[in-house]
């Protein structure tokens, strides 16, 4: 595979879950509820079938897992990133940042579950990734992904007007959100 995140020590238990790296396997199971119409709406790009699916996911090296007593609940993004940068201090940007990204069963929604996954893969970001910065993007009417993001500490920064196009409901507002690793270890204290 060939990631990033071969420099986390996988699987990472929580108090509830078990996040670990993506398998070809996983596949159908995705697909099974990203394929339900509300978790659809709100994600990049529909697959139609799991071979589609499987297409889009590729060598997985940016997915992980989520899993709860046993059965996957929801897959998260890591795409690890360079910092923009002037060119004479370029290569100390490299890999310093990352966009992250979350999906979850709705039959889970509304259990704390994703926030506790994601406050995970923050700590595996900073501790164990040792990046500076990450990043989350969504649609501003996607109100369960922001509050998602502002219950762990990260910062709105831009709410961009009608950058954003929907298949369905045409140009939309779209919110970006940040963490710095000082700010997470502030407050992790």
């Amino acid at each position: 595979m060939g990631s990033r995140l071969d420099d986390a020590v996988w699987p990472v238990h929580t108090d509830r879950l078990v996040l670990r790296r993506f398998e070809a396997g996983d596949v159908p199971r995705i697909f099974d509820y990203r394929s339900q119409a509300e978790v659809a709406e709100w994600i990049g790009g529909l697959s139609t079938d799991v071979d589609s699916l499987a297409e889009r996911f590729g060598d997985g090296s940016t997915a992980v897992i989520v899993e709860h007593d046993g059965q996957m609940i929801g897959d998260l993004m890591v795409k690890v990133q360079d910092a923009y940068a002037q060119r004479e201090v370029a290569d100390q940007a490299e890999a310093t940042e990352a966009e992250l990204g979350w999906v979850f069963d709705p039959a889970h929604h509304g259990q704390g579950l994703a926030t506790e996954a994601i406050a995970a893969l923050l700590r595996i970001c900073f501790e164990e990734l040792g990046l500076r910065r990450v990043v989350a993007m969504c649609f501003a009417a996607n109100e369960p992904s922001w509050r998602v993001m502002e219950r762990l500490g990260m910062r709105r920064e831009a709410h961009n007007v009608k950058d954003s196009l929907h298949r369905d409901h045409g140009w939309q507002d779209g919110y970006a959100y940040a963490l710095l690793a000082e700010e997470w270890r502030a407050q992790a204290l």
